[in-house]
């Protein structure tokens, strides 16, 4: 694989700190596509409000309710080299769960990030077995950001 960082941007359209840097955000999203063999091209990510997210998955999902994460795939590769999406995270969400999972705000950005990236990825969790999948991918690229030299 290259060794070119994807082009990660990072929006916050609420009032909330995001506890993640851009350069970690770019070094997941590098680990992640060369553990994959996928390649990302541009992804946003788009930090939002309840209101909001629940306006995207009523518009989009036909859903009505909060969620921490929807991610939308742009491209139109089956091959998943040069992934262009956007990841709309809700930010109030993801911090109500670090506290319920009594996890750090950091890991939860984090692990929602993954989790996203993931999809993008090609993964799904609509089934059970799919969930503890990606759930095992989750905690396993977790364990690599907690591995990293500072």
């Amino acid at each position: 694989m290259t060794d070119e960082l994807p082009d990660i941007q990072v929006f916050n359209q609420t009032n909330l700190s995001i506890p993640l840097e851009q350069s970690l955000c770019q070094a997941v999203a590098k680990q992640l596509s060369d553990k994959e063999e996928c390649s990302f091209n541009f992804v946003e990510v788009v930090y939002v409000d309840e209101e909001k997210i629940v306006q995207i998955n009523n518009e989009h999902l036909d859903r009505d309710y909060i969620t921490d994460i929807i991610t939308f795939r742009y491209d139109d590769s089956d091959r998943h080299q040069d992934i262009e999406g956007t990841m709309f995270c809700c930010a109030p969400r993801i911090i109500e769960q670090a506290q319920e999972f009594n996890e750090s705000p950091e890991r939860e950005f984090l692990r929602i990030y993954i989790h996203g990236l993931l999809h993008l990825a090609g993964y799904e969790d609509q089934y059970t077995e799919e969930k503890e999948q990606m759930t095992q991918k989750e905690e396993y690229y977790l364990d690599l950001v907690d591995k990293r030299p500072e």
